[in-house]
């Protein structure tokens, strides 16, 4: 099993039994706590230590709990996870388990994430329209985020997923350019 299938498989337990458990608003805690715990993970020289195989799995094991009791109140079913990763050698998983965890919630929740790009920066109040009518669109909450690309030139290319709204202008000069070719030969 590949680490991204073995992560979500992970983030699929979690988000069932803390959804079971605590319902929404737990669903949401967790996915912060989570996200924390993977920042601290993801930090190079803890990750050179967990991925070292000659650093036996009882020491990491204890490393675990000791970083979860440091850290105060975390949700018990994220603790236990934690100190199962640590268990079976797989903490270097957790960045991976954080952002399926993430899709997972996102996804109970109704919200397709998206990004927007523009020539120039859009205003806040741009954004949330474009957010508004794409939510119509799909019938979800859309949460977009906005960049900067000057070589569109103009207008606005739009991701949601695998979907793509192209409106920008040199995607307009180039279907343009096309139709002309295709008309002179």
């Amino acid at each position: 099993m590949t680490a991204g299938a073995a992560a979500s498989r992970y983030a699929r337990a979690l988000f069932d039994v803390v959804l079971k458990e605590g319902g929404d608003a737990q669903v949401e805690k967790v996915q912060g706590e989570i996200q924390e715990f993977a920042d601290l993970f993801a930090n190079e020289a803890l990750a050179h230590v967990l991925r070292n195989p000659a650093i036996p799995v009882s020491k990491k094991k204890a490393l675990a709990g000791a970083l979860v009791e440091r850290a105060g109140q975390v949700t018990p079913p994220l603790a236990k996870l934690i100190v199962i990763l640590a268990e079976k050698d797989r903490l270097t998983l957790l960045p991976g388990i954080a952002r399926a965890y993430v899709d997972r919630v996102m996804d109970h929740l109704k919200i397709v994430r998206g990004q927007v790009t523009t020539a120039i920066p859009l205003a806040p109040e741009t954004l949330r329209r474009l957010e508004q009518g794409l939510a119509q669109a799909t019938g979800r909450k859309v949460v977009l985020e906005a960049r900067v690309d000057s070589s569109i030139i103009g207008g606005v290319v739009t991701r949601l997923g695998s979907t793509v709204y192209d409106g920008s202008i040199t995607t307009q000069l180039q279907k343009m350019k096309q139709s002309l070719i295709e008309a002179g030969q």
